[in-house]
């Protein structure tokens, strides 16, 4: 739990980033790596987490889970947002928004009731910090899992995505929410973050998807046992194998991010468009598989 500490004397601009993807991508997973590698960098960084799961931020932690906003408010009625802040990795301050009991209530209040919080009691500008990084479900259609693209709260959007259909479509999914909102304040995006990109057909599919889409991959992180081991561990790779080339590559997403400074909205594909996308894609592959040689003018 983090105490209060003084105002800062003169507010500056933090960098709020929300990164996106459907479950079990590797989402959290990439957040955690790019908050430790920020963290290194010498910034401070907040990790908010928007799962109900309340996963998000326990690799920056030794594996320990915190207590969540939702669970908070449910207990006492009213909460200091201080009491929901947990330091880990390097200073990370670690939130949780959390969520209802499975089955009960919108997955997405945890997200409005904790970000409304942190506003109104001006944490943000409190703990002067550098990066606030919201981890967010990208597969449920719900309003509360839209907030940080639909109220602007985001300045840049980043989705990790692999070259499998299933994370594709929800890629393509919020793609249309950004261009919905872009026109209105909303969050725009920075790029796709192409996650256990590990072969040269899985690169294509990824780069193909990008460049119909008008968007840009920020940075391609292969499949790693080191991965694996750092988590069964309690921790992010940057922190359990910090020389390991799987910390270099998360330590490069994490310097293109802090670079980056332009977002524009997407041009996501109509569903027709997609299966159609994706269909031509599976031939390809088959054919490939076959030994089938294909002509020189077939594209997809």
């Amino acid at each position: 739990m983090v105490k209060a500490v003084k105002p800062a004397p003169k507010a500056k601009a933090i960098k709020q980033i929300a990164i996106y993807g459907k479950g079990g991508i590797g989402k959290s997973t990439t957040t955690s790596n790019i908050s430790a590698a920020l963290a290194d960098l010498g910034h401070k960084v907040m990790q908010f987490g928007c799962d109900p799961k309340a996963d998000s931020t326990n690799t920056l932690r030794d594996g320990a889970y915190i207590p969540t906003i939702l669970e908070l408010l449910k207990e006492k009625g009213k909460v200091d947002a201080r009491e929901a802040i947990y330091e880990g990795y390097r200073g990370v301050y670690c939130v949780e928004a959390g969520g209802p009991s499975p089955g009960v209530g919108c997955a997405g209040r945890g997200i409005i009731t904790a970000v409304q919080l942190l506003k109104q009691q001006k944490i943000f500008e409190e703990l002067d910090l550098d990066y606030v990084i919201y981890d967010v479900l990208g597969d449920v259609v719900c309003g509360g899992f839209a907030v940080p693209i639909r109220e602007g709260i985001a300045q840049h959007v980043f989705t990790v995505t692999s070259s499998d259909f299933m994370a594709i479509y929800a890629a393509n999914n919020l793609f249309k929410g950004i261009q919905k909102y872009s026109n209105s304040g909303g969050a725009l995006l920075g790029g796709v973050i192409a996650n256990s990109v590990s072969s040269g057909y899985q690169k294509a599919i990824v780069d193909d998807f990008v460049a119909r889409t008008k968007t840009q991959v920020l940075q391609y992180v292969p499949r790693s046992i080191t991965v694996t081991q750092s988590e069964l561990a309690g921790k992010t790779t940057i922190e359990a194998a910090p020389n390991s080339e799987q910390a270099k590559v998360y330590r490069e997403l994490a310097k293109r991010i802090e670079a980056h400074e332009k977002s524009t909205a997407p041009s996501p594909l109509e569903a027709q468009d997609l299966r159609a996308w994706a269909t031509a894609w599976s031939d390809q592959i088959l054919a490939v598989e076959r030994g089938e040689v294909r002509s020189a003018g077939a594209q997809i």
